[in-house]
């Protein structure tokens, strides 16, 4: 019975087998993938949440195990995984399940956020609030990151100057086109919102002799970034604060980068957001924002009871490039350089689901195989969305002009960008 649901959802083209704990078998023998259904749990999960989120709860919780590549059944079965069912769908494979599922009990995975627990911390973006989701997803454990993002410890998209380029060479080469585009220089100050594990704070004082402050609303991201600084011997250049940037009180920064954060902010606040960081700069500084975008303002916006949000960016909200432009206009910043970097984030991805696998057993050791699963699902899918231009990761170069409407920038770099 359940092959033949199975069969009937995913169509026959999705060249995917399928196995399931009743003895039933569909797709093609030999297939790359194979699809187990091990237990009447699993399907108490999809037939309660028909679509991505039942898949995940039962992958996460050990429910469903995949036998193959996650990124080759998450890209044949796209348009389950990712767009949902229809609700015609749903009822078709509720009325073929029965009663009998959706009225047995089961609890979603620890791993999953409950919103109420949220909620009771305050509205979405208020302190606490950001405070604990940001603690949800970057305080799992520095040594479980450090498996999964390398050396490097840089969790955002790097910049893949060659096919062959490594991940390190990738990140290495972000850094450096960040500071260029922020036209570091020895002597200058500057804020990194967001710093993680302090990658841009250490490149930028190594190789630029800037003094850089970076903050985190992450404990663990901190203490590992201080202990990075201190062994390169750069504290008296780079500092890595455990704080919320909207407690920054220090001003007259020459530059600002936010690599990765723009997506914690939340549509309501991002005029305010913008705001802040251009009152943190002197005239003629400059900002660089890095983050992941929707592609478009008119499709679908970001699936705030879906597996992402529920497991992973708990109040995570993309918004289109243009939109954010748009506030960083109307904030008075002017708009110097702009580029999409999606593949570079796909490729990024690989790397980091490619360590992960490396690292298996010891992660599960380390963070226990729900929250495994749930990392190696998210970066697996996000591998698809990215290819399929469901997602974009821009740059965005602004500049806050002087009084006379100058913004020092040359006429054109030195080196050009990539």
């Amino acid at each position: 019975m359940l092959a033949s649901i199975f069969e009937k959802i995913v169509g026959p083209e999705a060249n995917i087998a399928f196995q399931a704990y009743d003895g039933s078998k569909a797709g093609p023998d030999g297939a790359e993938v194979t699809l187990e259904v091990k237990s009447p749990i699993a399907v108490a999960y999809l037939a309660q949440a028909p679509g991505e989120l039942g898949l995940a709860r039962a992958y996460v919780a050990g429910h469903i195990d995949v036998h193959g590549d996650l990124y080759t059944l998450l890209d044949r079965m796209w348009n389950i995984t990712t767009n949902d069912l229809t609700a015609a769908g749903k009822l078709a494979a509720i009325r073929s399940l029965g009663l009998k599922p959706l009225l047995m009990r089961v609890p979603p995975p620890p791993q999953e956020v409950r919103r109420g627990a949220l909620a009771r911390l305050g509205s979405r973006h208020a302190k606490r609030r950001d405070a604990e989701a940001i603690h949800h997803h970057y305080d799992v454990s520095n040594r479980f990151y450090e498996w999964v993002l390398g050396p490097s410890m840089a969790y955002t998209c790097a910049v893949f100057p060659s096919e062959d380029a490594t991940l390190e060479e990738a990140q290495e080469a972000k850094f450096d086109l960040v500071a260029r585009k922020l036209g570091l220089k020895p002597g200058m100050r500057l804020l990194d919102v967001g710093c993680g594990w302090g990658g841009m704070a250490l490149h930028a004082a190594r190789h630029y002799g800037v003094k850089v402050l970076g903050v985190t609303l992450s404990r663990q991201q901190a203490e590992w970034a201080q202990r990075a600084i201190a062994d390169a011997g750069l504290q008296d250049l780079a500092e890595v604060r455990h704080m919320d940037y909207r407690d920054v009180t220090e001003t007259g920064f020459d530059a600002v980068s936010s690599i990765g954060l723009t997506e914690h902010i939340g549509k309501d606040n991002l005029a305010s957001y913008f705001s802040f960081l251009y009152g943190k700069l002197k005239p003629g500084g400059r900002l660089l924002n890095h983050c992941i975008t929707r592609p478009t303002g008119i499709e679908k916006t970001f699936n705030k009871g879906g597996f992402i949000n529920r497991y992973v960016f708990p109040d995570g909200e993309l918004e289109s490039v243009g939109h954010l432009i748009r506030r960083m206009e109307d904030t008075g910043f002017e708009i110097r350089h702009e580029e999409n970097l999606r593949e570079h984030y796909a490729r990024t991805l690989r790397h980091w689901c490619d360590n992960l696998d490396a690292h298996w057993t010891e992660a599960v050791q380390e963070v226990g195989m729900g929250t495994a699963r749930v990392w190696a699902l998210y970066m697996a899918g996000c591998i698809v969305g990215f290819e399929r231009n469901k997602v974009q990761l821009h740059q965005v170069l602004a500049v806050k002009l002087d009084e006379a409407g100058r913004s020092g920038v040359p006429l054109r770099p030195a080196r050009d960008w990539p």
